[in-house]
């Protein structure tokens, strides 16, 4: 069996650096320019270079983003960002308009070339299409069933590449192509700036009585009509992998590092048991249960099954069941705690789980806190200060201290 490829989201460069840590075979950023996430922090070309720079040293792939739908004032700068993307050796391209595809061949012609979700690629045809004019991978839109991807992959070349999404955020509209967003809040879904129209709460006005409001009631609390839950196929890996995926990919560049961190670290232990047990590979709860221990909507399969049941109308709040409490930094005192970066309170006395890269989950209960001066505490109580924690193993640079933030 070939491992598909864990591909995990880097919005900056400490989502990224958590992406590394906790097992993605590749990252997937953007530059200031020409990609869809401009929510995330997004890399200057400077910081392009050293986020290459930081996943080769790791044996990571980087892919750049170039996926806006471009104007023509926008085509005429392109050829320069793409040489730099060219001469700091990203690995891969990942573009949506058709017009910008012979411009990566010519101006950064050893950089490989994926075809984006937005480009809406649903058959074989298609696929071939744009592998013969250049592209080395395809990004196949998300509305396609496991079966329809099972069958592009046996009508099209192994010298093609395919990567699907597998988990994160769903859009209402085909391939993420809207034009909501544009038309009610000015801010432009392709070129990276949607508003997310579709998660908020709309009511009904009839055309002859202006200003009358009419509910859509699903509840007392009104309709999300367009709202969309989020993806989750962890519990599908072998039908994944049987269908011929050769990247996984996660959703999620505008979340936070500690999603990067949790969710690539689940899809990662899930594939590598997989390629260890074949046949008698059965997911541990353990790992099935790391996925709800981030911030999400409801989950489902998408379209990978069939019918849907994709729409959730009762409201658009996440589910957060566990709080990041710190992040540790790495470090250790005298004493031997180890030095955290607090971003929840932390109280002596709570029970936490420390999460480390490439391990499960150990749980204690917190029994020593120390301030930066190593003086002993009660509670690590303000945002980003600098802590000491006795914890109950050895753990490296990039570990997370978490909690349940209610009886689960």
């Amino acid at each position: 069996m070939r491992k598909p490829e864990i591909l995990a989201p880097a919005g900056d460069f400490e989502k990224m650096k958590y992406a590394v840590a906790y097992g993605a075979d590749a990252v997937y950023l953007s530059g200031k320019m020409y990609g869809m996430r401009t929510a995330s922090g997004n890399f200057d070309n400077d910081e392009l270079k050293r986020a290459v720079d930081y996943c080769h040293a790791r044996g990571v792939k980087c892919f750049v983003t170039v996926n806006v739908m471009p104007r023509s004032h926008e085509i005429d700068m392109l050829p320069q960002y793409l040489e730099m993307l060219g001469d700091i050796k990203a690995d891969a391209l990942i573009i949506a308009d058709i017009g910008v595809l012979p411009l990566a061949k010519k101006y950064a012609p050893n950089v490989r070339v994926h075809i984006s979700t937005q480009a809406s690629v649903v058959n074989y045809s298609s696929a071939m299409v744009l592998h013969e004019l250049g592209a080395d991978r395809i990004v196949l839109a998300r509305e396609l069933s496991l079966r329809e991807i099972a069958e592009i992959r046996r009508r099209t070349p192994k010298t093609l590449e395919l990567e699907t999404f597998v988990h994160g955020s769903m859009c209402v509209s085909y391939s993420g192509r809207c034009l909501l967003s544009n038309f009610m809040a000015g801010r432009d879904s392709n070129h990276g700036n949607c508003a997310q129209p579709c998660r908020w709460c709309y009511t009904l006005m009839e055309e002859k009585r202006p200003g009358e409001y009419f509910p859509i009631l699903e509840d007392e609390h009104g309709s999300y009509i367009l709202n969309s839950k989020d993806m989750c196929l962890i519990d599908h890996i072998p039908e994944l992998v049987q269908a011929g995926i050769d990247s996984f990919k996660i959703e999620g560049r505008v979340k936070t590092a500690y999603y990067s961190a949790v969710i690539t670290g689940a899809y990662r232990k899930a594939v590598d048991l997989y390629a260890e047990m074949g046949e008698d590979y059965i997911l541990p709860e353990s790992i099935r249960q790391e996925v709800f221990k981030v911030s999400h909507r409801d989950y489902y399969t998408g379209f990978y099954f069939g019918e849907t049941q994709g729409q959730y109308v009762k409201d658009a709040l996440y589910i957060r069941d566990w709080d990041v409490c710190a992040m540790l930094d790495g470090t250790e005192s005298e004493n031997g705690a180890a030095f955290a970066v607090q971003k929840n309170r932390i109280s002596i006395g709570d029970r936490v789980e420390l999460l480390s890269p490439g391990k499960m989950p150990v749980d204690f209960t917190v029994e020593e806190l120390y301030d930066s001066d190593m003086q002993p505490i009660q509670a690590a109580i303000h945002p980003q200060m600098r802590f000491g924690i006795r914890l109950p193993c050895t753990a490296p640079e990039m570990s997370i201290i978490r909690k349940a933030n209610k009886l689960i």
